[in-house]
């Protein structure tokens, strides 16, 4: 029964995700949700109370890896090849499959989640993702270049529109931009 609920969990977190980012998560009620799983609301509210808790839900496991990546650039000695390490492990849990619809609710929902607790979290852990990736004791300029490279690596996914770039196309061009910048820390 355990894996059937956990079926059912991410069952209903992958089509709130689509509902969220095609409708918008304002837009999308849970009984649209559940009209789409073909469960009743008492069902749906047996696993998530709420659309907000479906969000923290799939927000978490995002967190969670930032939080791990963090910890391991700390123990990493500085320079540039570490920065460059850091980014690349980044792009690496961003661009994995299950990561790209989570990247495209972001994009279609940010005004909604920066007043939510789960957005707001996620750009405190990308903000020390950078505090990381710049250093101790750098200029302002550097810390901006730190900033850049990461959103380079988050961006590729609202910038590059053409349809017929792949994700691993996407992965080595925001790569590519993000080194050209943090190669500049510490010049």
């Amino acid at each position: 029964m355990a894996e059937r609920t956990g079926d059912t969990r991410s069952r209903i977190k992958e089509i709130a995700l689509e509902l969220f980012t095609e409708q918008g998560y304002e837009q999308t009620s849970l009984r649209e949700i559940a009209e789409r799983l073909g469960v009743t609301k008492a069902a749906l509210y047996y696993h998530f109370k709420s659309k907000d808790e479906i969000v923290n839900s799939f927000v978490e496991d995002r967190i969670r890896a930032i939080d791990e990546l963090i910890a391991w650039a700390r123990e990493q000695p500085p320079g540039p090849d570490t920065r460059r390490a850091i980014l690349r492990r980044y792009a690496d849990e961003l661009y994995e499959d299950q990561h790209q619809p989570i990247m495209r609710f972001f994009e279609a929902n940010q005004a909604t989640l920066k007043a939510m607790p789960a957005g707001q979290a996620v750009r405190d852990r990308v903000l020390g993702l950078t505090e990381v990736l710049a250093g101790p004791q750098v200029g302002t300029a550097d810390h901006m270049r730190a900033a850049m490279a990461v959103f380079a690596v988050q961006t590729s996914w609202f910038v590059i529109r053409d349809p017929d770039v792949t994700a691993k196309q996407r992965r080595e061009v925001a790569l590519e931009v993000a080194y050209e910048i943090l190669d500049l820390i510490g010049r």
